[in-house]
């Protein structure tokens, strides 16, 4: 019963709002927050697995990973190849919005004929924008050459849509789109130079073997939403108690006023007999009337709340009364 009476006590408008808010946290920190922040360091991972174990190979012919008109299975990017070949003239695109280091950039993409016939998109670097909309870049060398690259995976298209114009410009790296931008069919991915290339312009860094923060938001997210109820639970454990705390300082003091009406000796005496014959003077003074009993009640709290709390805070904690029915 006093269970029952205890949970009635909180289905208030402010209670309920508070227990709603702290489910409907911890519901997204455990099922929206915490994976979503688990996964991207489990990706992580993943890709550093796959960057080391492609690094540690020796590089390969091109045609065993990209022969004609395939692309490389999964788990092989990053892979190091050798290709022998050509570029094919007048197949320059820009790549744009891809910044290098932080600081913004123009990749340069190349179509690379190899000795298999295939086409192969190339990544040859990149160079700093300038003042004017097309940045001059160092033509592809002439004749047959052998590159050194890194397999790298198609991407999805762009939002923004290719520029046509000489030579054309694109946001994202996508074989199909370049495809039609310089009238041949491409491999369906694509190479990127590396820095030991005769044919690179400015190689673009290799990504780094970084975990990021990733897990330990996934851990924070996990505690912020265990703790949330936790307090929830906590700070109505301690309005119990206070409301407790409340009710029994109200029942002592009744007590206490009660315990001091009985102790009050009561007068037998004949009121007829023992009173005083009546002035006719107006000036008499007269007796102050007896304090009410709720004046005698507060008056008690008052010197308890002094005892407990000292002379100068012992007014502010006499509205403790008050609390009770204000609270919620």
């Amino acid at each position: 019963m006093n269970v029952f009476k205890n949970v009635r006590q909180f289905l208030t408008p402010g209670w309920v709002l508070t227990a709603i808010v702290a489910i409907a946290f911890s519901y997204l920190a455990f099922t929206v927050l915490a994976p979503w922040q688990l996964g991207k360091n489990t990706a992580t991972q993943h890709r550093n697995q796959q960057l080391e174990h492609s690094f540690e190979l020796d590089p390969v012919d091109v045609n065993e990973l990209m022969p004609k008109g395939k692309g490389f299975v999964e788990g092989n990017e990053w892979r190091r190849v050798t290709a022998t070949g050509s570029f094919l003239p007048d197949t320059r695109v820009l790549l744009r919005n891809r910044p290098v280091n932080g600081a913004p950039a123009v990749q340069v993409l190349d179509v690379f004929v190899a000795n298999n016939g295939e086409n192969y998109l190339v990544n040859r670097g990149f160079v700093r924008p300038t003042d004017s909309s097309t940045p001059n870049v160092e033509p592809a060398p002439k004749g047959t050459l052998t590159i050194s690259a890194f397999t790298r995976r198609n991407e999805i298209p762009a939002e923004t849509a290719p520029i046509a114009g000489t030579p054309p410009q694109v946001y994202g790296i996508n074989t199909k789109e370049v495809s039609k931008l310089v009238g041949t069919e491409l491999n369906p991915d694509w190479l990127q130079l590396s820095d030991k290339s005769d044919a690179v312009i400015e190689a673009i860094p290799l990504p780094t073997l970084e975990s990021g923060p990733y897990l330990s938001y996934g851990i924070q997210w996990i505690f912020f939403g265990a703790l949330v109820p936790l307090a929830v639970v906590w700070f109505i454990r301690a309005e119990i108690v206070e409301r407790r705390r409340d009710r029994a300082e109200q029942e002592e003091m009744a007590k206490n006023l009660r315990d001091a009406e009985a102790a009050e000796p009561v007068d037998d005496t004949d009121d007829t007999e023992d009173a005083a014959p009546e002035s006719d003077d107006d000036t008499t003074p007269t007796s102050p009337p007896a304090k009410p009993e709720e004046d005698r009640a507060a008056e008690l709290h008052r010197q308890r709340m002094a005892q407990r709390y000292g002379n100068t805070g012992h007014r502010a904690a006499g509205y403790r009364d008050n609390r009770y029915d204000e609270r919620f």
